[in-house]
Order: structure tokens, then sequence, then C-alpha cells
């Protein structure tokens, strides 16, 4: 029983597509008496045609791209837009390394690695951009030979 009529009004009535229209299988018989609209409207309060859900776009694949995103992937240059500076401005970029170094500095400062005067030179150097980064630093400080060893220079 395919009851094509009965889908079609149903469709017409409810302002979707008969392939959305659901029949049930039960009560075909009395589905199957309705010719007309007000019959198949009585139908449909009743329950016995209803209208299956709209199929929406599944999210599956936007959640399986945004853990790859929070794992650090998809970050290549055929994924970049900005330019370098566009997606980390230069003060950023600034900021961070400056507090790397004085970081670096101040825990120098602490163990008594560097003096006094050998700290401040550092900091200086550190704050007009000689170093590139902590590395620069400590290849710096060992080429000079500015690091005391316990307590001595």
């Amino acid at each position: 029983m395919r009851l094509v009529l009965q889908k079609k009004l149903a469709a017409k009535i409810k302002n979707v597509s008969p392939k959305r229209i659901k029949l049930e299988s039960e009560s075909a018989q009395e589905i199957k008496e309705a010719l007309t609209k007000a019959d198949v409207r009585g139908l449909i309060s009743k329950g016995l045609i209803k209208v299956k859900q709209k199929q929406n776009t599944s999210k599956a694949r936007a959640r399986r791209l945004k853990l790859q995103k929070k794992k650090g992937r998809r970050k290549g240059p055929g994924s970049r837009k900005g330019t370098r500076t566009a997606r980390k401005p230069r003060k950023r970029v600034w900021i961070d390394k400056i507090r790397a170094q004085r970081e670096f500095l101040r825990m120098l400062k602490e163990k008594e690695l560097v003096s006094t005067k050998d700290n401040r030179d550092l900091y200086l150097k550190a704050k007009s951009g000689f170093f590139r980064s902590r590395r620069h630093i400590k290849t710096y400080i060992t080429e000079r030979g500015i690091v005391k060893q316990n307590g001595k220079k």
C-alpha cells in the first residue's frame, strides 16, 4: 500500500516534501480512506500522519577538526591567511621575549650567579634588544665568563 495521494495531501498541508511524510503502518486502512484535505488534517491531528525531522549538517567533522586544532595541528603554511605580524603582532612577540629574558636574569640574580653590576649590564642589553632569546643570554654569559662559580668569578 503506497498511499501516494494521502502523502501528497499531507505534504501540501504541512508545506514539506512528500519524502518527509511518515504514515503509521498500523492504521494504514484508516489513512487509505482519507481522500480530502480535511480528512488528512484530522489524521495529522490524531498523530497518524507525522512529519520527519529535517536532517541537518553533521557536526562530527567539525568536532574532529576542533580537537586537532586544540592539539596544535593544522597550523602549517597552507592554513595561514595573515602575515606573521597579523597572526601575532610585533609588540606581543617582544613582550613574550622580554618577559622570558627578564625572568631568566632575575633567576641568575637570585641565585647570585652574576654580580649586580653584570646583572644591570645584561638587563640593559636585554632591554635594548641585544639578545635574541634566553639561550643567547646563556651563550653570551659563558663566552664572557660572567657566571660566578661558588661565589667566585
